[in-house]
């Protein structure tokens, strides 16, 4: 849901979700736009969980860099975009510090966003188009009711590109998590 009053940065953000009353909440911008969300289901944490889990364990065993999950990310030079993936990859060389506690100054690596019920598909496709055009790789877009996943790249020409990957397909970490692959059977049963 867009609240559109003025611009916001993320400062306002950060007040916003300090009050009790936003306890529910979940906020983010995009180009200075405030938007917010109910907190997601249990379908959607289970998921979550079994993305955060599965990357944490290939990331750490290759020593490839952290995976978090819900954290802000916004372009150190734009404080008027702040994302918070579901699940989020960002290499070892480009983390923060482990006790880093505030929004991080850069887009991750890869992002992943699962759709809740209160979520429209144009909404994720938004959310995928300013994480691509602030530097994220690779973006998923996990589509539990239509078993699927939409994987979304920069093109040759710098455009925003997508693939739609069913749940007999293979997801790949292409140059962000080199090697890794996962069967969506084991994320999306039957």
């Amino acid at each position: 849901m867009a609240i559109r009053e003025r611009l916001y940065t993320i400062d306002d953000i950060w007040r916003l979700e300090q009050q009790p009353e936003n306890a529910l909440k979940h906020f983010y911008l995009i180009d200075g736009e405030l938007y917010w969300e109910m907190p997601p289901g249990f379908l959607h944490g289970r998921l979550a969980v079994q993305l955060s889990r599965i990357l944490s364990l290939y990331a750490e065993q290759h020593g490839l860099g952290e995976v978090v999950a819900e954290s802000g990310f916004y372009p150190a030079y734009d404080r008027t975009t702040l994302l918070a993936p579901d699940v989020a990859f960002i290499r070892a060389k480009a983390a923060p510090a482990a006790d880093h506690e505030q929004f991080v100054p850069r887009m991750p690596d890869l992002a992943v966003e699962i759709q809740s019920p209160s979520n429209t598909l144009a909404e994720l496709r938004e959310k995928a188009a300013a994480y691509l055009a602030h530097g994220t790789e690779i973006v998923w877009l996990v589509l539990p009711g239509r078993a699927s996943v939409e994987v979304w790249r920069r093109g040759a020409d710098g455009a925003p590109i997508s693939e739609r990957i069913g749940r007999d397909g293979s997801l790949s970490g292409g140059d962000v998590l080199p090697g890794f692959t996962l069967e969506l059977r084991r994320l999306l049963p039957d």
